[in-house]
């Protein structure tokens, strides 16, 4: 009897139970595991999967028909490019801001970072590409601003997205451009602000206003919308600033 008990027990909670699938920004890669653990813990019965990559190519992937109910984009041109295509359930909304940070593998001299880029002893620069990754194009638009771009730009190594460029600051760059939060992931935290790494000064670039939107592929499941509200709970918020992140 109770093995008949434990059955139907068990069928039950395979039947109410679900799996969803999102798109998440590659910057989002060192939160999103907390993220996913937090939400689970809330909805035990709602399993996420996650697909990473950069901003423009999943917003490409989902153009095509990619099995996505949810994107979180590394900004909101993405989302918003989305929702004209009359793709989207949602308004994109800012999930939290980004922040762009100098990382080297070596111990260096930050105290004034971008002396640091112009000299010899850096022949390598990891930044992300501004054509398909949002924090390339804030990264593009700090070293602009700051009047090095031009005579930086023959020392740059493109990374695809921000994850990409991130390892390529550690094995193939002198020094790398990169997502702040990647600085708060378990393999990062032992680097040391001040001598492996400079926050790049805030008011070279934009703000990286990072948007999430609700898809029309789960539209008949409640448990993506679940996750969009999470996503702007205070336990979501605690996270992302853990991670570097500015939230709204």
């Amino acid at each position: 009897m109770k093995k008949i008990v434990f059955l139907l027990l068990y069928m039950t909670l395979t039947l109410s139970a679900s799996e969803i699938n999102i798109a998440v920004a590659a910057n989002v890669s060192y939160a999103i595991e907390e993220l996913k653990a937090a939400f689970e813990k809330r909805h035990p019965e709602i399993k996420v999967g996650v697909t990473l990559g950069s901003s423009g190519k999943l917003t490409a992937q989902i153009m095509h028909g990619a099995p996505y109910g949810l994107f979180m984009s590394a900004n909101m041109s993405y989302p918003k490019a989305l929702e004209q295509k009359k793709m989207t359930l949602s308004k994109p909304q800012v999930y939290a801001k980004g922040t762009l940070a100098y990382f080297s593998l070596q111990e260096r001299d930050f105290k004034d970072p971008l002396a640091l880029l112009r000299s010899a002893q850096i022949t390598r620069i990891a930044i992300a590409n501004p054509k398909t990754a949002p924090y390339g194009k804030a990264a593009k638009e700090a070293l602009q601003n700051a009047k090095v771009y031009t005579l930086l730009k023959p020392k740059f190594i493109y990374g695809e997205s921000i994850a990409q460029t991130v390892s390529y600051a550690v094995t193939a760059a002198d020094i790398g451009i990169i997502a702040k939060s990647a600085l708060f992931g378990q393999q990062m935290q032992h680097f040391k602000e001040g001598r492996h790494w400079s926050a790049v000064d805030p008011t070279l670039y934009s703000a990286i206003d990072q948007g999430v939107v609700l898809l029309k592929y789960g539209e008949d499941q409640e448990a993506y919308r679940d996750f969009y509200t999470f996503i702007f709970s205070r336990e979501a918020e605690a996270i992302f600033q853990k991670y570097g992140y500015i939230t709204p």
